[in-house]
């Protein structure tokens, strides 16, 4: 069996959005993989109702289909590490992990694990975060509960569920809130957690690849704002309900045909981290920097930001900066303005 990374997925959502239901049917579907599950959630449902054979007294179970499951009683840096160990000796027998969190976890200090302690590094790999939303309680729980809005801002993949049980134009309403929140998680709705593996598993959301992908119709809808004047929707936006919601997790798009100028880049990204890194959930960008024909990818999780150099930029291919940045009440003018200046 192969001992490289094992790569690593969280599952987050609000109370009641499906999390278990959609574990549920990875776990019990046909595709071969054995999996670890990790579960962060003392709910009435547990997995273990019904598809575990093993006593769950003990910390780590093994199932009948050969997956894996945690129960965290302990940190989670533990249970990952004791779970590597395990794998190392041949113990046990696995080739990812899935963490569910609970409904009301921040999911950024999970994410944080994976960076900020090497010897969880050195065995995991972190691919994606993925966010349900329950479509029937989404509004509330956005409007009430920070840490809603939060999984929203984290996600790399976002599933509405539950979208049958509300009006169609609800559910549009809602996917456009999230889109402002959140334009790089693309969303699909699900049905009682019917969703391909392929949704699911090698994401790749926290690669520093070359693919930033917006959604055009966003980046639309921000020029929209632009020439209205007014940075949230105008009353005469065609898009039902979004002006009523200010919710503070937001996201912006910086873009620019002017290259960047690497050290004064640096100097501000450094300067903005430091100062507002708790209140940026994840930012990324693929840029065009002075001095490289080729791509330079960032990206960063609060205060922790890497980069890497990506591929050249194609004969042709326009030369464009583009960044993404999600986060709590962001100073989106200062931000705009700084990176302006770092222009070459």
């Amino acid at each position: 069996m192969s001992q490289g990374l094992i790569p690593a997925t969280i599952l987050t959502g609000f109370l009641g959005s499906g999390k278990t239901t959609l574990l549920k049917r990875v776990l019990s579907e046909a595709h071969g993989q054995k999996i670890a599950v990790i579960e962060n959630e003392f709910g009435e449902e547990n997995i273990d109702n019904d598809i575990l054979v093993a006593d769950t007294n003990e910390q780590i179970i093994q199932m009948s289909n050969g997956c894996v499951c945690c129960t965290i009683r302990e940190d989670l840096r533990t249970t990952l590490t004791d779970l590597a160990a395990k794998r190392r000796k041949g113990e046990l027998d696995f080739e990812r992990v899935v963490i569910e969190t609970t409904g009301l976890a921040d999911p950024g200090p999970v994410a944080q694990t994976f960076f900020m302690d090497d010897e969880i590094a050195e065995s995991y790999l972190l691919d994606s975060i993925l966010t349900l939303v329950d479509a029937k309680h989404a509004d509330t729980q956005l409007d009430t509960r920070q840490e809603a809005r939060r999984q929203i801002g984290f996600a790399d993949q976002i599933f509405i569920s539950k979208s049958d049980l509300v009006e169609e134009a609800e559910v549009e309403a809602l996917a456009h809130r999230i889109k402002h929140m959140n334009p790089r998680a693309p969303q699909q709705r699900v049905h009682f957690g019917n969703v391909e593996i392929s949704r699911v598993f090698d994401l790749r959301g926290f690669n520093l690849n070359a693919k930033l992908e917006i959604d055009p119709d966003f980046l639309n809808a921000d020029e929209h704002d632009h020439h209205d004047h007014d940075h949230e929707h105008g009353e005469h936006c065609d898009h039902p309900h979004h002006h009523h919601h200010d919710d503070d997790v937001k996201s912006f798009v910086f873009r620019s045909d002017k290259p960047f100028n690497p050290a004064k880049l640096e100097d501000f990204l450094g300067a903005i981290v430091q100062v507002y890194g708790p209140k940026m959930l994840r930012y990324k960008g693929v840029l065009n920097m002075k001095g490289t024909d080729k791509k330079v990818i960032f990206q960063g999780v609060h205060q922790l930001m890497g980069s890497d150099l990506g591929p050249k930029w194609m004969p042709g291919e326009q030369k464009q900066s583009k960044m993404v940045f999600i986060g709590i009440d962001l100073p989106k003018d200062i931000l705009l303005q700084g990176l302006e200046g770092c222009l070459a």
